[in-house]
């Protein structure tokens, strides 16, 4: 049974998502905080945290920040806001989904499963990689920790959608991955509107990776086909 952690400090929200969650077959701790958070995942394992954005002390974004650079754990974060901005901030610092309050509770479960179903299984079509590090160009990429690492040794936070779409182009080095192939691979369904985030999935890489200058860039746009990542990548 997979388990869940759910950080909110509205008990109320906790108690009835962790009924319908258990309903649902899932093994569901609670926190009030991040300091709470910490104590639980320090003693046991947890397959997905769902985080509250506006939290006493620490607030969400942060702890997604911190979640994000020590594990691989993914976050679902909650929030009564509804301006984009928290939501683009969200996904910035990592978390690999996004639900605003209030929300039906079916919701968050679909949304737990689709999370769970996307981060814990490879597509069949992309094999799994052995080695732990994949550089290319003075950058790394740390396939265990999801670490992206600048030339100058500095870490580049990826959410889960940018990493998973980092991956699928080191493994597939100067080769133009059409924008079909770049969304199932990195395990999704394909579909128009799908295919069209991808071109926002690359630009926000590009500028991670400080590709400002499309004559220098590292994600190269094939005209009528697709993009592909124009480097030589070492397995370590």
């Amino acid at each position: 049974m997979q388990r869940l952690l759910i950080v909110d400090d509205d008990v109320e929200i906790r108690t009835l998502l962790a009924e319908q969650l258990g309903q649902a077959g899932f093994i569901v701790a609670t926190a009030g905080s991040g300091a709470e958070m910490r104590k639980i995942m320090a003693r046991e394992h947890v397959d997905l945290v769902v985080l509250d954005l506006n939290l006493p002390g620490e607030e969400g974004l942060t702890l997604c920040r911190d979640l994000r650079a020590g594990s691989t754990i993914p976050v679902i974060m909650l929030t009564a806001r509804r301006e984009a901005i928290d939501r683009i901030l969200g996904l910035e610092m990592g978390a690999d989904d996004y639900l605003t309050k209030p929300f039906e509770p079916r919701e968050l479960l679909a949304r737990v499963r689709n999370v769970l179903r996307r981060t814990t299984a490879l597509p069949s079509t992309l094999a799994p990689v052995s080695k732990g590090k994949a550089k290319f160009a003075g950058w790394t990429l740390d396939l265990q920790k999801r670490h992206l690492t600048d030339p100058h040794h500095r870490v580049v936070v990826l959410s889960g959608a940018e990493f998973r779409l980092m991956r699928v182009f080191i493994t597939h080095p100067n080769r133009v991955m059409t924008r079909e192939q770049l969304v199932t691979l990195s395990g999704g369904r394909s579909y128009e509107a799908q295919q069209r985030a991808i071109d926002l999935q690359v630009s926000r890489l590009r500028h991670k990776l400080g590709d400002d200058r499309s004559e220098s860039a590292l994600i190269k746009t094939v005209r009528n086909e697709g993009y592909v990542l124009a480097a030589t990548v070492e397995m370590e």
